[in-house]
């Protein structure tokens, strides 16, 4: 088993997606995250431990990947409509300006960097931008601009080289910010990345390469820095058109993002949903037996040194068991995160070793040629572009289905959605002791370093029945008399954890990357409360519940995924557009809120 625990013009700016993070104040929410990465590590390659094991669970893991990045189905191969809309010459270098369409109306912006004088197809290098932001009086020229100098390198020494945009500050402006600045929390529940978009582009940036008369496409490679670093490593892994890779700067451990909290300097382009509770080692290791080289320098804080070195050590023991130990580099420079020449003449050597068969000094180094205005594809965004929408669509959402059943759903959703929930119930660990006049406090574990809270009406004897309200506030004796109800459950978080500060949207960000969601955590919470009362009541007793707002739709939540009948209490169906709907991951890709309604009320009919 593998080991991942080793210890004024024009603006121009090439930036992280976001400022740096740092672990989280709350100790208990440290704590937490703490144990759910550990968890993670230690199942992360389990029952995976020879070359056998890898090469029988490979296509399992690749299409684990593609459904984590909204990729499964994959979407449909359709023209690309390619157009080249300029072309010029400067210093032995061909740039064509070009767009295509990676489905209908989403456009990909890209420039098309080849030698003047092409005698015999060439390898081909797919380059990858990361956020460089290149805007003039409000026009986007995309940051295939800020690049620029890596796309003149290769066609200088005999390579065509195509560098994309992306759909965050493209020329036709996306958004990759989706959960970290704009609430939009529903991207976790229909199961959509913008890293998706990114591997669906760059797929089909390959599509195009192979079209194209001077490529060679027996030798394409990728490679990228940052954001463009990370788009690497999903395109590398999802397809074997790509037979070198070289990705700068877009890798680090879970470990690096949840518990050190690098999440909070990146935005949602760095992430798949990790439905399946994956460590990023895991796509490290799925290039493997082809040659690949994993770039970073030393004091980069947002892809640290630290879980960078993890990462290869992963990565390398798969190599190992391929017997292509040779197949694999770690270069490491000095400097901050940076798009250094240090970084990018390594890079160079590597593909010319791989894709030309050539081990000679680097004799020139990267510079920029071209002006943003020289390097525009469009003189005008398209008017049926779907770029800057994509989100909206990328990712289908479920229609009801008449054939659905509360036990199908159920069993979905455990795989899905809630795969994140302990392998186990921990003991509950009750302690209970008088809060006031008419109601006891109960202390209880939900899950390991999750202890919770309940209050609970005082009789003088075992309760025959019992209604519950759910709730994220806490409460003291006074709101208490204004609950109708024999029990009050305070599920995690508190009613802080769903505002828009940036604390309570960065705690939330770490869970969907450990496989979870805060609201798909409280359905686990609330089905403690239940088991709890239920150790307080007879055999026969029927449990209510009740909650309101999102805590009515976690209560509805609940009664689906309760193997034991839950009553629900005044559950209506949560608007997509209402601030307080909860997000589940992938749910709304699964099914409707209607049809979740509706198996409800069927169960409590029977």
């Amino acid at each position: 088993m593998i080991r991942l625990n080793i210890r004024a013009g024009i603006l121009f700016a090439l930036t992280a997606c976001c400022a740096f993070g740092a672990p989280l104040k709350d100790a208990e929410w440290q704590k937490y995250f703490e144990g759910e990465v550990a968890r993670i590590e230690t199942e992360s390659f389990r029952g995976i431990e020879s070359k056998a094991d890898w090469e029988r669970e490979r296509p399992r893991l690749k299409r684990e990947l593609r459904g984590m990045l909204g990729l499964d189905p994959m979407p449909e191969r359709g023209d690309l409509r390619a157009q080249v809309t300029g072309k010029f010459a400067r210093e032995g270098i061909v740039v064509e300006k070009l767009h295509f369409q990676s489905s209908p109306g989403l456009y990909v912006t890209g420039n098309l960097y080849r030698p003047e004088k092409v005698t015999a197809r060439l390898p081909a290098i797919l380059y990858l931008c990361g956020h460089g932001q290149v805007k003039s009086n409000g026009v986007s020229f995309g940051n295939k601009v800020a690049y620029q100098h890596h796309g003149a390198w290769f066609a200088r020494n005999g390579y065509v080289c195509l560098t994309i945009d992306t759909i965050q500050l493209g020329e036709i402006e996306g958004l990759h910010h989706g959960t970290h600045r704009e609430g939009m929390w529903w991207w976790n529940s229909r199961g959509y990345t913008p890293a998706g978009v990114e591997a669906w582009n760059s797929m089909r940036a390959l599509d195009y390469l192979e079209t194209r008369p001077e490529v060679d496409k027996t030798r394409m490679g990728v490679t990228g820095r940052s954001g463009g670093g990370a788009y690497s490593w999903w395109i590398a892994a999802l397809d074997e058109r790509v037979k070198v890779a070289a990705p700068v700067a877009g890798i680090t451990d879970l470990h690096d993002h949840v518990v050190d909290g690098v999440v909070e300097g990146h935005c949602d382009c760095m992430y798949f949903v990790n439905t399946y509770r994956w460590d990023y080692p895991m796509v490290a290791a799925l290039v493997a037996p082809r040659p690949l080289l994993i770039c970073n320098s030393d004091k980069d804080t947002i892809f640290p040194l630290d879980g960078v070195v993890r990462t290869h050590g992963a990565a390398a023991t798969v190599y190992g068991w391929l017997g292509a130990e040779t197949n694999l580099g770690l270069l490491i420079t000095e400097g901050p995160h940076k798009d250094t020449q240090d970084l990018q003449v390594p890079v160079f050597r590597w593909f010319n070793r791989h894709l030309k068969g050539e081990d000679r000094l680097i004799e020139m180094a990267a510079t920029k040629l071209f002006t943003p205005e020289e390097l525009r594809v469009f003189e005008k965004v398209p008017a049926d572009e779907i770029t800057s929408k994509i989100h909206e669509t990328f990712v289908p959402s479920a229609k009801r289905n008449g054939e659905m059943t509360k036990d199908k759903l159920r069993g979905l959703l455990l795989e899905k959605t809630f795969a994140g929930w302990p392998n186990k119930p921990v003991p509950l660990r009750i302690e209970r002791k008088q809060f006031s006049s008419e109601w006891d406090e109960v202390a209880f574990d939900s899950q390991e370093n999750v202890r919770l809270k309940m209050y609970v009406k005082r009789s003088g004897g075992t309760p025959r029945d019992f209604e519950l309200f759910v709730t994220s506030t806490e409460t003291d004796a006074a709101g208490l008399k204004d609950i109708d109800g024999d029990a009050v459950l305070i599920v995690r978080g508190g009613a802080d954890a769903d505002s828009k500060n940036r604390a309570a949207v960065q705690t939330r960000r770490r869970y969907m990357l450990v496989g979870q969601t805060l609201d798909g955590m409280r359905i686990w919470d609330i089905l403690r409360g239940v088991e709890l009362l239920k150790s307080f009541s007879e055999k026969s007793a029927r449990i209510s519940v009740r909650g309101e707002g999102k805590q009515a739709a976690n209560v509805l939540m609940a009664a689906v995924m309760s193997t034991e009948p839950i009553q629900v209490a005044g559950a209506d169906i949560p608007s997509a557009k209402q601030s307080d709907t909860p997000d589940y991951l992938n749910f709304l890709k699964l099914t409707t809120w209607e049809e979740l309604r509706s198996l409800v009320s069927k169960a409590e009919s029977k």
